[in-house]
């Protein structure tokens, strides 16, 4: 990692918003994407108990990725036409596999997760990771693309390589990347992920 960029990035961001994201110039910002009502509304439709009706937790899920304010307008219908148009087997081996992402063998539910979307063609970082990115905010990432490639590249994180396709490996590789990032800055600037990633890409 170049760690002179990051402190270098840190040092130019806390120059134009002293207090970090709780600074008065980002408060648009902040409006724009609520993370604290997306979170509560997360830890309530992807709870393990949720899983128990498969119908309402689909349709939650749908529910919560269409109001994310991170995830694209052109992504957020055709997840949700794929979703709805799965079959009751098909929609069971989604929520299975949901599950486990959230809840149990996360490597094997990203996994699974990727292989049923892209059979439908919405295999997407977004949409693969907005929800548990909102369920632990502090500590999964949410990929977006370009931010995820600039982070990569600024910060000369070559270990990391990026694939179109979501897997579990970049997804891993980056999470760590991330929390290791999330120690040598200021905390303003990293009280969740989607914060730090934020000021990454603003200043790299």
């Amino acid at each position: 990692m170049n760690l002179q960029k990051l402190k270098e990035a840190e040092a130019h961001f806390l120059t134009s918003y002293p207090d970090g994201f709780a600074d008065e110039g980002l408060a648009d910002i902040s409006k724009k994407h609520p993370l604290d009502r997306m979170t509560r509304l997360a830890r309530e439709v992807l709870s393990r108990k949720s899983f128990d009706q498969p119908q309402t937790l689909v349709d939650n899920l749908v529910r919560l990725v269409s109001r994310s304010s991170m995830v694209s307008m052109f992504e957020k219908p055709k997840f949700r036409d794929a979703v709805h148009d799965m079959n009751s087997d098909e929609r069971a081996a989604f929520v299975a596999a949901y599950k486990k992402l959230v809840h149990g063998n996360q490597s094997k539910g990203f996994e699974e997760v990727v292989e049923i979307l892209a059979a439908r063609k919405i295999a997407r970082w977004s949409v693969i990771t907005i929800g548990l990115f909102y369920y632990r905010p502090q500590t999964e990432v949410f990929v977006k693309p370009t931010t995820a490639k600039r982070i990569v590249e600024g910060l000369s994180l070559s270990h990391l390589k990026y694939h179109p396709r979501p897997d579990w490996a970049f997804y891993e590789g980056y999470r760590t990347a991330i929390e290791d990032i999330r120690k040598r800055v200021s905390p303003s600037l990293s009280s969740n992920n989607a914060a730090l990633t934020g000021f990454l890409m603003m200043t790299l």
